[in-house]
């Protein structure tokens, strides 16, 4: 029986209320709409008890232009939530002639602003649907799910309950190839369930002479309610904006998002009319935009972009997480981590050879952190010889050798703020330099066969030393390859040590330029470099005893002079 009339005669504007879990927020809404001159029409979900249904009802007792509609038995994914909507919608649009767009909402939905507002938009736009309709072949809407097979297979089991069935006879026909046909004169279109129709519109779908055609077909439908009205307005709608009036967020998973109380401030700004989903127990929520205000209607546009940055930002932390940071979700599969690690590092590979105080410089020069050889045999050279580095990383090379790969990547986070450097040479882990070559924010400048001038100032026995030179060369050629491989990610710099010396106080500059590029300064001090008088003569006694030492460069084999270092963009002068 129909409750006594309100006194509004001209409400424009019906609400159809799906309830079927916090009921008493639910009636805390549904007071609302109807206290802002809105009739409804409320379908209560069968599962709900037939006590806390009793006690939803009395709480809406007396308020006028509220109706329940017959209630059955919903559940996801299935025809039962359409039909339980084109029973409200029937109900409404017969028992309350007035009314010229009907607004489709849910238990959980909160309107964001007066009533009066989303009246006074629609009443601009009388003959615009409001209803977010996407061609399922052209836009990849669905998240996680079917696309087109969702209107051309059939599913007798639920995916909620019968998973594995549900999955089983998906597979089942696809092999056999079967298809169910789509009636003819539709293009089925998918879109949020949450829509804004005119009366003309609802009235044509609801009155379609193919209607019982189209019921029978869409029954059979996955998830028929983001289909079946979507895709019939395309039919009748005079005007449609394929949008939802409702702001309601998806995560990467298809779930919807909640809102709580701490998204007060952003869903203000959003300017949005209804958003859901609201935590029933978000008190601040229902206090702020359930209360009565007497300010003039704004029809000012809704402006959900804040909100769709936010959730897009926050579902790429979620999915991809930051950058350098190992979380116990994504810690046990190789793959998901985003990125090596989380800040741009140099690695130098033959500069404290050639220069004997190249680390101390570097750091006075460019302000980084600089370490000696983290993957040295014996263990880790932190920046001062320290034993435990920041965060507890351990200068054990048993420790370091277990992960070097989350050892890297540790400490690159636990000094984030802070560019890191280390040395780098054919002694060190090869597998490290696997791990930098492929790693995008590390910058690598290489000296080859610098390593060789240790040996030149050592005293061991020469041919000690041919083998030893030996074994370095192999070591830095193969790594060399790696680095000029196309599966390289790194930004890698690589000069032969006789092309290096050919001007070495630019090539100090350019290093010092991409550690600091803001900087911009002329170097005025350089490292002190190493003796190389008769270096030349050594490399050809290399070749001499049967091992050819090719990735220095070309030296001559007449003793070289001292070099002194000249500020950059002068040559470097050879002492008489």
């Amino acid at each position: 029986m129909r409750p006594i009339p309100s006194a509004r005669t001209d409400p424009g504007l019906g609400v159809i209320l799906l309830v079927h879990s916090s009921l008493a927020r639910a009636a805390q809404v549904a007071r609302h709409w109807a206290e802002s001159g809105c009739p409804l029409v409320i379908h209560v979900d069968k599962a709900v008890s037939a006590e806390r249904h009793a006690e939803f009802r009395s709480a809406l007792v007396g308020i006028p232009d509220v109706l329940f509609s017959p209630r059955l038995h919903c559940e996801w994914g299935k025809w039962s939530i359409v039909r339980a909507t084109q029973t409200a919608a029937e109900m409404m649009l017969e028992s309350f002639p007035e009314v010229r767009h009907v607004f489709l909402a849910s238990g959980s939905c909160l309107p964001l602003r007066p009533v009066a507002d989303l009246r006074a938009y629609l009443e601009r736009r009388p003959q615009t649907d409001f209803i977010e309709s996407a061609n399922v072949e052209e836009v990849p809407w669905i998240v996680g799910g079917l696309g087109q097979e969702r209107f051309t297979l059939r599913f007798p089991f639920s995916w909620k309950k019968q998973r594995r069935l549900f999955d089983a006879h998906v597979r089942l026909q696809r092999r056999l190839g079967y298809c169910r046909r789509i009636p003819e004169g539709i293009v089925p279109h998918i879109g949020s369930q949450w829509w804004c129709l005119t009366r003309r519109t609802l009235t044509a779908i609801l009155e379609d002479p193919r209607r019982r055609e189209y019921d029978r077909y869409f029954s059979r439908v996955w998830i028929p309610d983001e289909s079946y009205f979507q895709t019939l307005a395309r039919l009748h709608s005079r005007r449609l904006e394929s949008r939802s009036l409702t702001l309601a967020k998806f995560d990467h998973q298809g779930k919807p998002h909640m809102f709580y109380d701490d998204h007060l401030q952003l869903l203000k700004r959003s300017r949005c009319f209804v958003a859901r989903k609201i935590w029933p127990k978000a008190d601040l929520l229902y206090k702020t935009f359930l209360r009565a205000t007497e300010s003039p209607p704004s029809v000012v546009e809704p402006d959900p972009n804040p909100i769709d940055k936010l959730f897009s930002s926050a579902r790429e932390r979620r999915v991809r997480g930051r950058a350098g940071l190992y979380m116990h979700s994504r810690f046990p599969a190789p793959g998901r981590d985003n990125g090596l690690t989380c800040a741009p590092y140099s690695v130098f590979e033959g500069f404290s050879d050639l220069f004997i105080d190249f680390e101390t410089w570097l750091s006075r020069t460019t302000g980084a952190r600089v370490h000696g050889h983290l993957f040295a045999p014996h263990g880790a050279e932190f920046e001062g010889g320290q034993d435990v580095f920041a965060g507890g990383l351990s200068s054990s090379a048993a420790v370091r050798d277990r992960n070097p790969r989350l050892f890297l990547a540790s400490l690159i986070w636990n000094m984030r703020g802070e560019h890191q450097a280390f040395q780098y040479g054919p002694d060190d882990s090869p597998k490290a330099g696997h791990l930098i070559a492929q790693d995008p924010n590390a910058q690598i400048c290489v000296i080859t066969g610098a390593w060789v001038i240790p040996l030149f100032h050592s005293s061991l026995n020469f041919s000690v030393i041919r083998k030893i030179a030996a074994l370095r060369q192999r070591a830095e050629a193969a790594h060399v390859e790696i680095l000029r491989s196309h599966a390289t990610r790194a930004r890698v710099r690589i000069w032969s040590l006789a092309e290096f010396m050919e001007n070495p106080m630019e090539n100090l500059q350019i290093i010092a330029d991409d550690i600091s590029p803001r900087a911009m300064r002329k170097l005025t001090q350089a490292p002190r470099l190493a003796n190389l008088a008769g270096f030349g003569k050594f490399l050809q006694d290399l070749k001499n005893h049967g091992m050819h030492p090719y990735m220095m460069g070309n030296f001559p084999p007449d003793n070289i002079q001292p070099i002194r270092l000249r500020p950059s963009g002068a040559r470097p002068r050879i002492l008489k």
